[in-house]
């Protein structure tokens, strides 16, 4: 990681929540290495860790990130166009395995993250190493997504389950 990454990551995150803040917000991210699709805001403060490691992270075009948005990255985290990501989300690409041996660190596992197009991820949602969530699925707040969420889906709950199937009104937008 360059220092370069390392400040232009501080100095997106001390911009103000303005309209010019967001748009030199969003300038710094991709000096920083986040690669952004059009018309992405992120309201940030955003964490990346480890740090240098930007490049892993993908949103695609407007897509919104709000405060505190948290990428711990070491296995990559795409997001796809037109999601909406509530404040203080956590995309976790990185654990450990379960198994134990005396004097030893458990062994680290990664596995990348991918959140398709239209997605709604609720405040202060985990999302665990591995996890795609499908195309206008929606993540209840709070909830811990450990497994793939099918598309036009909800979910909820700690493990996050299967609520109910989320109703498409694309034929109504597209008649108006």
């Amino acid at each position: 990681m360059s220092l370069g990454e390392t400040l232009f990551l501080g100095l997106a995150n001390a911009m103000p929540r303005g309209r010019i803040g967001i748009a030199l917000r969003r300038h710094l991210l991709a000096l920083a290495g986040l690669r952004l699709g059009d018309k992405v805001v992120v309201i940030g403060p955003v964490t990346v860790m480890p740090v240098g490691s930007g490049s892993r992270i993908a949103i695609g075009a407007r897509s919104f990130v709000n405060s505190n948005a948290r990428f711990g990255c070491r296995g990559g985290v795409r997001i796809g166009a037109f999601a909406q990501v509530a404040a203080n989300v956590c995309f976790e690409t990185a654990s450990h395995e379960i198994s134990f041996a005396a004097g030893c660190s458990r062994k680290d596992t990664t596995a990348p993250i991918v959140v398709e197009d239209h997605v709604w991820i609720g405040t202060g949602a985990i999302i665990l190493p591995g996890v795609t969530i499908g195309r206008g699925a929606v993540v209840a707040a709070g909830a811990v997504v450990h497994r793939d969420v099918a598309p036009m889906t909800l979910v909820g709950g700690v493990p996050a389950r299967f609520i109910r199937m989320v109703e498409d009104r694309s034929e109504l937008v597209a008649g108006q």
